[in-house]
């Protein structure tokens, strides 16, 4: 018995040993824990009350609402718009479900492409839009573009249709006549075009979420980025937020150059703190230069942890850090440290400013 012990703790340690091996070690297993001994914040609320701009329908049932709303008090978010994406029977029922939090949550719907491709669809996305708005929906989104088309949406996705085609003229034009704003999401972070290889600074997620470039008619990363401008050059009435950071994250300048021209153009940090976060310097003097353009989001689920990392990043000078359960990257983070006034407009001032249109 002790002798098979001996060898089973023998054949376990040199398992161990192997799985260490620095020849054997796969990097999508590096797991890195800082070594610096060095101040790290521990955050609460955020230091204002927050709008979040990009959430999504999580909860299964009420009892999920009743904890996300817990969730939500103690961390300082004061509503959260629900990007619903859909229209007909899904988007009621979606509506449905956070009625008893009607101060807490907007569920914003998207555009009904039945019909696309036959004439006179347009007429009947435009009344679907009216009846979702008076259903409450005060705004419009995720609409979604990664190459092929906007597919974001339900029941019928828009394959083949970019946001600055012609046909989508009436709707953008009905969103300004009612004031919904149109929260959209195009192309992915550059990282996920480049080849998967040694040479791949967002490897880890660029392995994952590869957009494959040979399917036929996709569009490009800045051809989607064109796109968007093209569409918030053409309709100077409607308000858009650019989900992401318009996934221009590794070329600020990109979003920084469609601010300058556009002034209907918002966007949204969601999803994109992980991208940001390695860049602490540029990623702050971006976001106080455009500090009226830009708006808070998350988009990664509903977890105290989860916002509590939001908060860290924007609002602390905390130094290399990681945060892989939720940033599937590789590189440390580092806080950004924005200056109370930018925190207020990213938090809830732009926010206020968007939706004062569309309170009724």
């Amino acid at each position: 018995m002790k002798k098979n012990f001996f060898f089973l703790i023998l054949f376990y340690c040199s398992g161990i040993a192997e799985a260490q091996d620095i020849n054997n070690l796969l990097l999508k297993n590096y797991r890195p824990v800082s070594i610096y001994k060095i101040p790290e914040t521990k955050m609460g609320k955020a230091k204002y009350p927050v709008i979040d701009f990009h959430s999504h329908d999580y909860p299964v049932d009420d009892a999920g609402v009743d904890v996300w709303v817990k969730t939500m008090d103690a961390t300082g978010i004061a509503k959260s718009i629900i990007l619903s994406y859909s229209t007909g029977a899904k988007f009621d029922s979606v509506v449905a479900k956070y009625a008893r939090y009607k101060d807490r949550f907007e569920v914003w719907c998207g555009f009904d492409y039945t019909g696309y491709g036959t004439p006179g669809w347009e007429q009947h996305a435009v009344a679907e839009l009216e009846r979702c708005y008076a259903m409450g929906a005060k705004g419009v989104g995720e609409l979604g573009d990664k190459g092929l088309g906007e597919f974001y949406s339900y029941p019928t996705p828009g394959w083949g249709l970019h946001i600055d085609d012609i046909q989508m003229k009436p709707l953008l034009q009905k969103c300004a006549e009612l004031h919904m704003p149109v929260s959209i999401h195009v192309a992915e972070d550059a990282w996920m075009y480049e080849p998967a290889d040694s040479s791949n600074d967002g490897l880890m997620n660029a392995g994952t979420w590869k957009v494959d470039m040979s399917k036929p008619g996709i569009l490009g990363h800045d051809a989607l980025v064109t796109t968007l401008a093209n569409a918030v050059r053409d309709n100077p009435a409607t308000t858009f937020i650019a989900c992401h950071l318009a996934n221009c994250c590794s070329n600020l300048s990109m979003l920084g150059d469609m601010f300058d021209k556009y002034p209907n153009l918002y966007a949204d940090i969601a999803a994109r703190y992980g991208e940001f976060a390695p860049i602490p310097r540029f990623a702050h003097d971006f976001m106080e230069k455009y500090a009226d353009r830009l708006v808070y989001g998350t988009d990664m689920g509903v977890t105290p942890d989860m916002y509590h990392i939001t908060f860290r990043i924007l609002e602390t000078a905390d130094d290399h850090f990681y945060k892989q359960d939720i940033f599937d990257y590789h590189w440390p983070l580092y806080g950004i440290a924005l200056t109370n006034k930018t925190l207020q407009k990213i938090y809830n001032g732009n926010g206020r400013k968007i939706l004062k249109a569309g309170l009724r």
